[in-house]
């Protein structure tokens, strides 16, 4: 049995499609082009909350990175390597996504390298940490990979919360929304991994 998807399509409405934008009490309704609604809808500039949340993520995703880099030849437990790997394959497009979000807004985009500057943010490990992670392999490192990427996750999802409750930016609500999801699901995979 086939099932169809409704009002699921990514393409854009047929260029002859029209939108009726409702007059105000008394007055004719309009008829849009889909260009002419979309220029209709106020933008609404992203407030600082928005910023530093994108900002900030882009460096914490790329100690996700860091980490899960050291797997494929440290790990011992084959599940480890292949959340490891999906946890690469999401966060990495992500920075990318990320920082065309900021350029986007006409904000410069953030090298995802430059921890330092963010070593306060919730979950981030310290250098020591980090330099103890490459440093272990075989149970150690799995032990020590699991510790802190549950904590790194955590301290993301503070994050994303955060920014839900301060945000007004649509897109980055939908980013945080992304975080949560995911990487509770990824939280409670590494618990069973213990």
């Amino acid at each position: 049995m086939a099932f169809g998807a409704v009002g699921c399509s990514e393409e854009a409405p047929p260029s002859d499609h029209t939108i009726v934008q409702p007059g105000k009490p008394g007055e004719q309704n309009k008829t849009l082009s889909p260009e002419e609604a979309e220029s209709a809808v106020p933008k609404v500039k992203p407030n600082d909350a928005d910023i530093a949340y994108v900002r900030g993520m882009i460096v914490h995703h790329q100690q996700a990175l860091d980490m899960t880099a050291l797997a494929p030849e440290r790990a011992a437990n084959t599940q480890l390597k292949g959340l490891a790997d999906r946890i690469s394959d999401v966060q990495g497009p992500e920075i990318g996504m990320m920082n065309r979000w900021l350029t986007g807004h006409d904000l410069p985009a953030v090298n995802p390298t430059d921890a330092h500057a963010h070593a306060a943010m919730p979950g981030m490990a310290t250098a020591e940490e980090m330099a103890a992670l490459a440093a272990a392999s075989g149970p150690a490192f799995d032990r020590l990979f699991i510790d802190l990427m549950i904590r790194h996750h955590e301290g993301a999802i503070r994050m994303a919360t955060d920014v839900k409750t301060k945000g007004i930016d649509v897109q980055v609500q939908e980013m945080a929304d992304d975080v949560v999801a995911e990487q509770g699901d990824e939280i409670a995979r590494l618990e069973g991994m213990r």
